[in-house]
């Protein structure tokens, strides 16, 4: 071979392993940093996605509890770790109200991270003591205008789902309630059986065995569709179109993770929720696997920036931050 030729053939020979080693993404184990404590929802998730994930992959996909700070401890972890795709995270819808319930966040919720994909929607589900007087969400939202703070509304804590949603039933009834802070769900439904809370919106996963066995009153569900097993309407179909929302969750990597490795990673989410396992889990818990459409990276992109939006003029009206 000429000199000239050696010459033009090093570049390619030194891109080659550069290839190769991208090619054998990933390399070794991949953490998912979970936000919240084990056995939660998004734990639960967490685990059934990454088992999934792992059988595609051929790695181990272990999922690691970093709890604290409504999930801004582990989104910070993610957003400082190296972009390589062996770093995750995977977050709720309150990934998206952090934006502006934290004023003095060391990340940006839309740029700091590259997002991979939607993998799961559960239904919120308004519901009431046992006793409360209203028979239908026209009566439900007429008792929140007729009573306004003299009811209690239970959430557990600043930026959770049922938060949020709390929030968005005040700003659709034009209206404030009392709010009564938990620890979680658990004790929270456990004092709207009693009597002692009136009014809660938390997730189908958490309700429905209270709304089955009527120990709770159910008005609706916040989805475009019912929710399987629930014999209640839609928040659309009510007459309140405006209460829409999901827990939804989306896994992320590092920004400035390549587009080959992201990739990847999103052909194994949706391998993940192709699988009838996880798909009969996820029924259990009253949460519906994404679309493949929206388990892809531009979407979930596109889909962060307008829950961003949406909500905070919301969290702005109601003047609740975390910080």
């Amino acid at each position: 071979m000429n000199r000239r030729a050696l010459l033009a053939a090093i570049p390619a020979a030194l891109a080659a392993p550069a290839v190769r080693a991208q090619g054998r993404f990933p390399t070794r184990p991949i953490s998912v940093l979970v936000p919240f404590a084990a056995g939660g929802p998004t734990d639960v998730i967490a685990r059934l996605v990454s088992e999934g994930m792992s059988r595609d992959l051929g790695q181990p996909v272990v999922v690691e509890n970093v709890s604290g700070a409504g999930g801004t401890i582990a989104a910070g972890r993610v957003a400082a770790a190296r972009p390589d795709g062996h770093t995750l995270l995977i977050h709720h819808i309150g990934h998206a109200s952090s934006a502006t319930l934290y004023r003095r966040l060391p990340y940006s919720v839309t740029d700091s991270f590259a997002p991979l994909g939607i993998v799961s929607d559960a239904a919120m589900t308004l519901v009431a003591r046992p006793d409360f007087p209203a028979t239908d969400l026209a009566g439900f939202m007429a008792e929140i205008q007729r009573q306004g703070d003299r009811l209690n509304l239970a959430h557990s804590g600043l930026g959770g789902a049922n938060h949020l949603c709390g929030m968005l039933l005040q700003h659709t009834a034009g209206k404030a309630l009392t709010g009564v802070v938990f620890r979680g769900s658990a004790p929270a439904i456990t004092d709207l059986i009693s009597g002692r809370i009136d009014v809660f919106c938390d997730q189908a996963t958490n309700t429905a065995p209270f709304l089955r066995d009527n120990r709770i009153k159910g008005y609706a569900v916040t989805l475009p569709e019912r929710v399987p097993g629930l014999d209640l309407p839609t928040t659309a179909e009510a007459g309140q179109p405006a209460i829409l929302m999901s827990t939804w969750h989306g896994l992320y990597a590092p920004k400035d993770t390549p587009p080959d490795v992201q990739e990847r990673l999103a052909t194994a989410i949706r391998a993940a929720l192709r699988e009838e396992r996880l798909r009969a889990r996820f029924a259990e818990l009253a949460t519906a696997p994404a679309s493949e459409d929206r388990a892809t990276p531009a979407y979930h992109r596109r889909f962060l920036a307008e829950e961003v939006a949406r909500w905070r003029p919301i969290i702005q009206a109601a003047g609740e931050y975390a910080d």
